[in-house]
């Protein structure tokens, strides 16, 4: 018998506390044995036994329930905190003005990043100064903020195991001629002024910008029913 997730367990529990004593030793092992395999693909034989009383068996049952429920839900949250990582893309106004949105999010979508934040901004000059702050002592400083403050931006936060390094790998190099092919780059932009699109270089870095350009509450965080297609 595989294992099952808390959801099927807690049901199975408010299905056997509407039963007569005789069939709670049988919903008692059945959900002590979902508990009990949550890392193993067979579940172990239990006995309980038969002299034990109803509120026993209820006691059992709410304990195991609610030890399975909090067991899945750690797991879920030590998963992503592990495994789940959030970077900031811009497609910069030359993307924008070309009609390049639907090609560069159906790109990330492919591979199965998962889209958590998105929003078409215009960038004031200072804003732009905010973004670019660490390369404020570079001779180009002036023109890159311009260039970022003169138009439409879409600023997305994409989310998924190694969406930080490899959505760079996606993007490309800094110079578009010295991009490969099948990145962003290296398909759709030739000067590196006019270079298409921006991505966090690393997670401080990431979770700086993504702090500029939204606030908490336009994070969104759900489930997507792909995920297990995605991710062992």
């Amino acid at each position: 018998m595989r294992c099952r997730a808390a959801g099927s367990v807690i049901r199975a529990f408010r299905v056997a506390a509407s039963r007569s004593a005789s069939s709670l030793a049988g919903d008692g092992r059945a959900v002590l044995s979902a508990a009990a395999c949550r890392h193993s693909a067979v579940a172990p034989a239990l006995t309980v036994p038969k002299t034990w009383s109803r509120s026993a068996y209820g006691t059992l049952l709410s304990t195991a329930a609610f030890l399975s429920a909090a067991a899945y839900t750690f797991q879920d949250q030590e998963l992503s905190a592990a495994e789940l990582e959030r970077t900031f893309i811009a497609i910069k106004p030359d993307g924008v003005q070309r009609g390049l949105i639907a090609e560069i999010i159906a790109r990330f979508e492919r591979k199965g990043y998962k889209l958590v934040a998105i929003k078409l901004v215009h960038p004031t000059k200072d804003f732009a100064e905010k973004h670019y702050d660490d390369l404020k002592a570079r001779p180009f400083f002036n023109g890159l903020t311009d260039f970022l403050s003169s138009g439409p931006v879409v600023a997305m936060v994409w989310e998924g195991q190694g969406v930080i390094k490899y959505g760079r790998k996606m993007i490309g190099a800094t110079a578009p001629l010295a991009s490969e092919p099948g990145t962003i780059r290296g398909d759709f932009a030739i000067a590196v002024g006019r270079n298409i699109i921006h991505g966090s270089d690393g997670p401080e870095t990431a979770k700086d910008e993504i702090a500029l350009w939204f606030k908490p509450e336009e994070l969104l965080t759900y489930k997507k029913e792909t995920d297990k297609w995605l991710y062992e």
